[in-house]
């Protein structure tokens, strides 16, 4: 265990050298700085909004429906979890779409439109799952199971 640690640490650090070679040598100088508030704007918000909310909605899916098998609250989670990072990455898309752009083909899509479809595609699946777990929940709870005992 203590090996492949070692051999982890090594290869992030590695990993983290080369994004750092790769950063200074294409990115210039006075956009670093954007860059730099991108990044940290972008750790604020997983952390403070995006991380809490997905927790929250695990407690209030477990709190509500302590009967839902736990692939119910997967496929709920995992609704959640993409439906926000992709909010969190086509915002910005659908913001320089608004202000418009110099050069037209840089936002050529719709993005508020593909992002709603998306959205209400992972709505709908959620409200699936919901449904076929609280369906065979109530269905697993009226039947009586019957244990027998090997003396």
């Amino acid at each position: 265990m203590r090996a492949t640690r070692i051999v982890l640490v090594v290869l992030g650090v590695l990993v983290l050298a080369f994004g750092a070679y790769v950063l200074v040598t294409t990115v210039k100088p006075n956009r670093i700085g954007g860059l730099a508030v991108w990044l940290i704007a972008a750790v604020v918000l997983h952390d403070a909004i995006l991380s809490p909310f997905v927790v929250l909605v695990g407690l209030g899916l477990r709190r509500a429906g302590r009967a839902l098998r736990v692939w119910v609250l997967v496929v709920v989670q995992t609704a959640v979890v993409l439906g926000s990072v992709l909010a969190l990455v086509v915002v910005p898309e659908i913001a320089a779409k608004a202000h418009g752009a110099k050069n037209p083909t840089v936002v050529p899509f719709d993005y508020t439109g593909r992002l709603l479809l998306v959205e209400g595609v992972l709505l709908v699946v959620v409200v699936a799952a919901l449904v076929i777990g609280f369906v065979t929940a109530r269905r697993s709870a009226g039947t009586v199971v019957e244990s027998t005992t090997i003396s």
